[in-house]
């Protein structure tokens, strides 16, 4: 198993390559998320207590509300708890199909795109003075997927928070791999 960086396995095998791709490590990042999240839930609760109350019909509707965005960011940083505890990204490219599987513990689907209907295989470069790059450095994001295509028609991606250079690498290993085997199927 070779390395690229320190989030990025990958073995070569005679005929696929296979890609893991671990969450980052943001360290004690993620301990201050986790007790963002319980505090969180903690207010959630609270709040819905409220709600037994005796409001007005004004005031149980901005409860209403507050809880609709309460649940929102609930759900939204429970996910990126999730990846950053127990998240992975398979990858996998053989002689037929690039093969994506965003994981969270053995949870998680596999999508299986066939090789001759991949186009416009790209790293998406993120400025590094933009609102975007600061924000997806931040830990409690999961983060924008660095390696783009197009599959009949629609736009799909991995990498969830590679840097520039790994995602380059990657990029680099996936390309010649599905060239190499669209010309061994060409020739057979």
């Amino acid at each position: 198993m070779k390395w690229i960086g320190d989030r990025v396995s990958f073995k070569d095998h005679k005929d696929s390559v296979t890609f893991v791709i671990y969450p980052p490590q943001v360290g004690m990042k993620r301990t201050v998320v986790l007790i963002w999240f319980i505090l969180w839930i903690l207010i959630g609760g609270y709040v819905t207590t409220q709600f037994f109350y005796d409001y007005s019909d004004k005031e149980k509707i901005a409860l209403f509300v507050f809880m609709a965005f309460w649940l929102y960011f609930a759900v939204r940083v429970l996910k990126t708890l999730l990846y950053l505890f127990k998240g992975r990204e398979y990858i996998k490219v053989d002689q037929t199909a690039l093969r994506v599987k965003k994981a969270t513990g053995q949870y998680g689907k596999a999508k299986q795109y066939f090789l001759e209907n991949l186009s416009k295989l790209k790293v998406v470069e993120m400025n590094s003075r933009s609102f975007q790059k600061v924000f997806e450095d931040s830990a409690w994001v999961k983060g924008t997927d660095r390696i783009q295509f197009e599959y009949m028609g629609k736009h799909y991606s991995f990498g969830r928070k590679l840097n520039e250079k790994d995602a380059k690498l990657m990029f680099q290993i996936i390309t010649k791999r599905i060239d190499k085997f669209l010309k061994k199927k060409e020739k057979g």
